[in-house]
Order: C-alpha cells, then sequence, then structure tokens
C-alpha cells in the first residue's frame, strides 16, 4: 500500500512539474494572477516550483525520506494559495497542471482544492506507514 501511495503522489506531481517546466513564461502568467509575489520573483518561482516537483516526485518513487515532509510542504503550500485565491474570489487559473482554459479558472480553484486535499491521504498514510516501519525498527533493535 506504501508504494501505491508514493505513486499517488509522484505521478501528478511528476506530471505538473514537466507541464509547467516546458513553459515557465505561461506558469510566471499564472503566478502573477494570484498577486502573491513581486514581479522580479514570478520567474524564479516559474522555475524553481517545477523543478522542486519533479525532484519530490523521483525522490519519492525511490524511497528518499525528506522527500515525504517535503511533498507535505508543497501539496500545504499549494493548499494554501488555492484557498486564498478563493478567499478573495479570483478569477484565475490554478495552473496546478501549467496553463488551463481561462473560461474554468474561477471554478478550478475548487476543484483543484479538493484535488489537492486528496493528495493529503496517501502522503497521511505514508507518514503513518512510515511512523510504524521506524517503531517497528526501534522495538527490535532492543
Amino acid at each position: 500500500m506504501a508504494r501505491i501511495s508514493r505513486w499517488l503522489i509522484s505521478v501528478p506531481f511528476l506530471y505538473a512539474g514537466i507541464t509547467k517546466l516546458a513553459d515557465p513564461q505561461s506558469f510566471a502568467v499564472v503566478i502573477a494572477g494570484f498577486g502573491l509575489l513581486p514581479e522580479p520573483l514570478l520567474m524564479p518561482a516559474a522555475l524553481l516550483l517545477p523543478l522542486l516537483e519533479i525532484i519530490v516526485a523521483a525522490g519519492l518513487l525511490c524511497n528518499v525520506r525528506i522527500c515525504l515532509p517535503a511533498a507535505a510542504t508543497l501539496m500545504i503550500l499549494f493548499i494554501a494559495v488555492l484557498s486564498y485565491g478563493i478567499r478573495l474570489g479570483l478569477d484565475v487559473d490554478c495552473g496546478c497542471f501549467g496553463p488551463e482554459d481561462p473560461e474554468q479558472a474561477y471554478h478550478n480553484l475548487w476543484s483543484a482544492l479538493f484535488r489537492d486535499l486528496g493528495f493529503l491521504i496517501p502522503i497521511l498514510y505514508l507518514f503513518w506507514f512510515q511512523y510504524i516501519t521506524d517503531r517497528k525498527k526501534t522495538v527490535l533493535s532492543f
């Protein structure tokens, strides 16, 4: 089950990172729509976020321990940004998997929020699984 959970998180992170990295200019425009970053930080963020998603996805697939907290942190960041956009009533593209149809922008924020909240389930499972596994190792070492 842990392997399936890692895949459930890794594949979307990998796909999202690749699609955004393929067109960082468009992703920078999406980021600008939220109004959270000053102009000089838009392109660095549009390059850094997708790279982080790709690195985290690869690390999760290879079961690198630090990648699980990194995935959780990214997911919480994404949820916070989406919640901010919904709270302000922004009519922007979520940018989750690269630029999407602008006609569906605001409704897209809600579906993206629910999707990201759903991604917390395998992340929480993996934290629990890691805790149980570590605990068994500790008990066996005494």
